[in-house]
């Protein structure tokens, strides 16, 4: 039976800051991931509110919405905007819908998001 503790703190504090350093990078991790998809939720909206005006259409809310996110995250969360007309809560709509990458270290978890947004289309009569 041992009964000496020499050298346990040492094998303690190895494990408790392994087991600390990934928690906290999986804390960023998931940061990360919640600024890129809530800056591509909002420049969507924003995009199909801006295309969704009366004298604009939907190319103009591609492009609103591509600008914005160039500016937020960078050129490559711009590649993949599209805008299609549809029905929202019965009135008709844009629905500006960005595909992006999600930057995660890690191989699990989906590697691309999806996001969209809409607008209430105007009309001048």
């Amino acid at each position: 039976m041992l009964r000496d503790d020499s050298g346990s703190a040492a094998a303690e504090f190895v494990m408790v800051s392994a087991l600390l350093t990934v928690l906290t990078l999986a804390v960023l991790q998931l940061g990360v991931a919640l600024l890129v998809r809530n800056t591509l939720v909002d420049a969507a909206a924003e995009g199909a509110r801006f295309g969704a005006l009366a004298d604009n259409g939907s190319a103009d809310g591609i492009g609103r919405t591509a600008d914005l996110i160039r500016v937020a995250l960078g050129d490559r969360y711009a590649d993949d905007v599209r805008a299609s007309t549809g029905s929202y809560l019965g009135q008709p709509a844009l629905v500006v819908t960005v595909s992006a990458p999600l930057p995660l270290a890690g191989l699990l978890g989906p590697t691309v998001l999806e996001v969209s947004g809409r607008a209430a289309v105007e009309t001048l009569r």
